[in-house]
This record gives structure tokens, C-alpha cells and sequence, in this order.
């Protein structure tokens, strides 16, 4: 006797949605908890019974919920493989289970929903007007970017004076609110940064090493706790030591400690390279959002509404953002990440549509010539890749770089004027 097979039709669709409706007969319903109850009584180890050896009706008496649970998942997970077949989708992610009904010897019914990659008509890929601004690097910069390498490299040293911003303190905190002290917290940071409470900062620079206080400090309103903001706290602060950064000459002697650099000129013209470096980055960086915002007006590329909520949810949760700040978070990054998922969607129809995906050999080649700069082997660094879980960021980075190379030589590149 034949079983009927599972029903599934499109419910409702957009640009990145499908919706499917489900049914699913009762005999097929019955056949999936026979090939479950088969599974289960392969594998039950009852008292009195060898392994292998449990009647089937044994086996259904004692393991009905479980019978049925896998049977659900069964049928859901070869539905939603029909589905994929059947409308040949491009899913972004697992589907959604809604509207459950299981019912004893009754169909089986549901929905899945599902987001699905949507498919651009890019009719205009090129004769657009771009430009180009390379930033030009001053001496000014140059020497502040000096600064900032001798300030890495400065040590901390003892320090006589009061503390200031930018000094590393260390002190301990006693919290004198509670009924039964705790033991002095010991912090330190560097002042000026962030890390501490602004009243607490301003009464450490005021003590002198060794020196304490004790009185109140208050939580400001915007304190990542909420349940302490604009709350007060009554504690003692000790101050031990004040250390302060000991910038060092910019002498030879620094430039070959700072790397492989003979002479300060040495240096300065490294420096110098790796800022005109950055800065044509940068320029090229802006002229590929040009680029991306000009081919999604004149193609007229809108993102879906759900797939940017799930890429700000996504990041959300990488974040860690709480749900009190929730909402804040994605009324802050809607528009951040509408036009990320915007770009994307384009170069994956461009990479699609002239066949510009990365391919193992230009991944091999890319694995090689980082090997060579870090004077080792391709088969360390590409391990080294794949246990970070970074290969498939690499293979985005080089079908990028294929996808913009081609539409830049659709269009025309002007330079403008060098800006400051």
C-alpha cells in the first residue's frame, strides 16, 4: 500500500522570505513512528530483555514521548529538505517551525519559514563617475605617528607628583556601605581612559601616594549597570603609587630597538611609507562605496526588511547587548547594517553573474604569498587560517577584490585634488 506523501505548498513569499504549509497524513505520521519505534527497540536495554531483544509493544509503551518527538523531527527535517528541493531555494539560515499542531491520528501540520538569499536584476554594472581622493601625508603626521610608537615603547616609572590624566594608579577600594565589609578591592588603570568612576578618578588626584579618603562616590547615569546609576556608595580609597610613562628620545639607538631601522631616518621614512600606505586604502575604500552606493540607486537594490533584522540581531548577539538595551542597539545599527547587507548582496550577484567567485587556486596562491612574508610553510598558515575559522574571510576578501576590479574597469576613476 502506498503512503501518501507530504503536502507542502508556498504560503506567503517576499524578496527574502518563503513561508511553507505543511501537511503531513496520518499515515505518514504512523509510518515515522514505526521507523522510530524500529530505531528505539535496536537500541533499548531493558531489565529482562537482551539488547536488540524488546518486543516492539514494550518499546512503544515505555517510550512513547520519545517515539513521537523523533518522529516530529524526522518528518520536519525531511520536509524542510523537500522544500530546498522543490523551490530550489538559497537559504541564509534554518527555518522556523510555527503553528505546530500534533495531534493523535490526526495530519500533522505546520509552517516553516525561512530567510532566503534574494536575487538581484542588476541591469546597469557600470559607466559610473567616481572619484578618487588620495589624502596626502604631512610631516605633521609623520611626527605624530612617531609620538605615538615612542609612547608604546615608553616604560612606566615611579612618579612624585599628584596623579593626572594618563597616569597608571594603583589603589585599593573598600566598600563601606554594607553591613559586613568586604576585604579592599586593589584596581589599576590609567587615568583619564574610562576606567574608573569619574569621582573616584578626580579624589585619586587629589591624594598624594599613600594618602586616603573616604566618602562617597556616585555612579553615573549612564553607568553600563543599570541598577546603579545615579546610585551613591560610601567607600575608603587608598592610594599607593603613581606611575608615569617615560617617553624615550628619539635617538638611533630607539629606531634599531623599534625594528629593523638604522637610523632614525630609517624610521621616519617607514613611518611615512605606512601612512601613504593607509591613506591610499583609505582612498580606495571610499571609492568603492561610491561605487556600491551608485550601482544600488541606479539598479534601485533595496535590502528586505527581514533580512536586515536578522543581520542587527545577529551582531546583537555577538555583542552581547542586553535586552534592556535592545531596542536602543537596533535603532542605532538598523541603518549601519542595511547598508552592509546592501553591498553584500550586490558583489554576491556581480561575483555570480561574471563567475568571480574565489577559486582553490587563487586561495593557494593567496595561502603562498602569506607563507613567503611570514617565512613559513603554506600548510602552517593555512592551518593556522582554518583553526581560527578564518578561511572563508579570506575567500571573501579575494572575491571582493575580483568583483570591485571588474566593475571599476566598467566605470571611470577621476582624481581629485589631494585632501588634508
Amino acid at each position: 500500500m502506498t503512503v501518501p506523501d507530504i503536502a507542502i505548498t508556498v504560503a506567503a513569499k517576499d524578496a527574502a522570505s518563503r513561508t511553507f504549509a505543511v501537511t503531513v497524513p496520518p499515515e505518514r505520521v504512523r509510518q515515522a513512528e514505526d521507523d522510530a519505534t524500529s530505531h528505539l527497540a535496536r537500541q533499548a536495554r531493558l531489565p529482562g530483555f537482551r539488547k536488540g531483544k524488546v518486543p516492539r509493544d514494550v518499546v512503544r509503551r515505555r517510550f512513547a514521548d520519545a517515539i513521537r518527538q523523533t518522529a516530529l523531527e524526522d518528518l520536519v527535517r525531511e520536509t524542510w529538505q523537500k522544500a530546498k528541493d522543490q523551490e530550489s531555494l538559497q537559504p541564509i539560515g534554518d527555518p522556523q517551525v510555527r503553528n505546530l499542531s500534533f495531534e493523535e491520528g490526526a495530519p500533522l501540520t505546520f509552517e516553516l519559514l525561512v530567510d532566503v538569499k534574494p536575487e538581484l536584476a542588476l541591469e546597469r554594472l557600470g559607466g559610473f563617475r567616481l572619484g578618487r581622493h588620495v589624502h596626502r601625508v604631512t610631516d605633521e603626521m609623520v611626527e605624530a605617528q612617531l609620538l605615538a610608537v615612542r609612547e608604546q615603547k615608553a616604560p612606566w616609572v615611579p612618579a612624585t607628583e599628584r596623579a593626572k590624566p594618563g597616569d597608571l594608579v594603583e589603589a585599593t577600594i573598600e566598600n563601606l556601605a554594607d553591613a559586613s565589609p568586604e576585604a579592599p578591592e586593589p584596581v589599576r588603570f590609567v587615568l583619564g581612559q574610562g576606567r574608573g568612576l569619574p569621582d573616584l578618578e578626580a579624589q585619586l588626584m587629589a591624594l598624594d601616594a599613600g594618602g586616603t579618603w573616604e566618602g562617597n562616590i556616585r555612579f553615573p547615569d549612564d553607568h553600563p549597570d543599570a541598577a546603579r546609576r545615579g546610585q551613591s556608595r560610601r567607600v575608603r580609597v587608598t592610594l599607593h603609587e603613581v606611575k608615569r610613562q617615560e617617553i624615550p628620545e628619539l635617538t638611533d639607538d630607539f629606531a634599531r630597538e623599534a625594528g629593523s631601522f638604522e637610523t632614525v631616518g630609517d624610521l621616519r621614512q617607514a613611518v611615512r611609507h605606512d601612512l601613504e600606505e593607509s591613506a591610499h586604502r583609505e582612498s580606495d575604500a571610499e571609492v568603492r562605496s561610491q561605487l556600491v552606493e551608485q550601482l544600488a540607486a541606479a539598479n534601485n537594490v533595496s535590502v528586505p526588511p527581514s533580512l536586515r533584522d536578522r543581520a542587527v540581531l545577529a551582531y546583537a548577539k555577538a555583542y552581547g547587548v542586553p535586552e534592556a538595551q535592545l531596542q536602543q542597539f537596533v535603532n542605532e545599527m538598523a541603518p549601519v547594517v542595511e547598508a552592509s547587507v546592501r553591498r553584500d548582496l550586490i558583489l554576491d550577484a556581480v561575483a555570480e553573474r561574471a563567475k568571480l567567485a574565489c577559486t582553490e587556486q587563487e586561495l593557494d596562491a593567496r595561502i603562498g604569498e602569506m607563507a613567503a612574508r611570514r617565512s613559513e610553510t603554506p600548510a602552517a598558515v593555512y592551518g593556522a587560517l582554518e583553526k581560527a575559522g578564518r578561511l572563508r574571510e579570506l575567500e571573501r576578501s579575494i572575491t571582493e577584490e575580483k568583483v570591485f576590479a571588474h566593475l571599476l574597469a566598467l566605470s571611470e576613476v577621476e582624481d581629485a585634488p589631494a585632501a588634508h
